[in-house]
C-alpha cells in the first residue's frame, strides 16, 4: 500500500515507479537495489528470414518451382518486416542485471525508464 509521502514517479496499468518501490505485473523491486537503469535493444535474429527470401529467388528462377519459391520468398519477406526489435527496460541490481520489461514500443519503454532515473536521483 502506498503511503501518503511516497512520490509517484509514473504509473500505468503494468508499471508502478514510486521513490521506494518499482512494480511491474510480476515482481516488485526496491529502488535503494536499483544502481541504474537503461533501455536496453533486443535485436531480432533475421537469418532464417534471409535463407528463405534467397531460396526463394532462386526457386523463383528455375522453371518447376516458381510459385513455391514465390511463397517461400514472401514468407521470409514478411518476417522480417513483422518480427520488429524489442526494447527492454534494463536495470543493474547487486545480484546482476534483468530486463523487467518488454515492448516493441521504445517510447514507452523509455518514459518507464526516465521515472526510473528520476526516482533514482530523489533518492539521493
Amino acid at each position: 500500500m502506498q503511503t501518503q509521502e511516497e512520490t509517484l514517479f509514473y504509473k500505468d496499468h503494468n508499471v508502478t515507479v514510486t521513490q521506494s518501490r518499482y512494480v511491474t505485473n510480476s515482481k516488485t523491486y526496491a529502488m535503494r537495489n536499483i544502481s541504474s537503469v537503461h533501455v536496453f535493444e533486443i535485436v531480432k535474429n533475421h537469418t532464417l528470414p534471409v535463407v528463405l527470401i534467397i531460396v526463394g529467388a532462386i526457386m523463383l528462377i528455375t522453371d518447376g518451382g516458381k510459385v513455391i519459391g514465390g511463397i517461400i520468398a514472401l514468407i521470409g519477406f514478411l518476417v522480417i518486416i513483422f518480427n520488429k526489435n524489442q526494447y527492454a527496460v534494463r536495470i543493474s541490481t547487486n545480484s546482476g542485471e534483468a530486463n523487467s520489461i518488454v515492448s516493441r514500443d521504445k517510447i514507452y519503454i523509455q518514459k518507464i525508464v526516465d521515472a526510473l532515473n528520476d526516482a533514482i536521483i530523489h533518492r539521493g
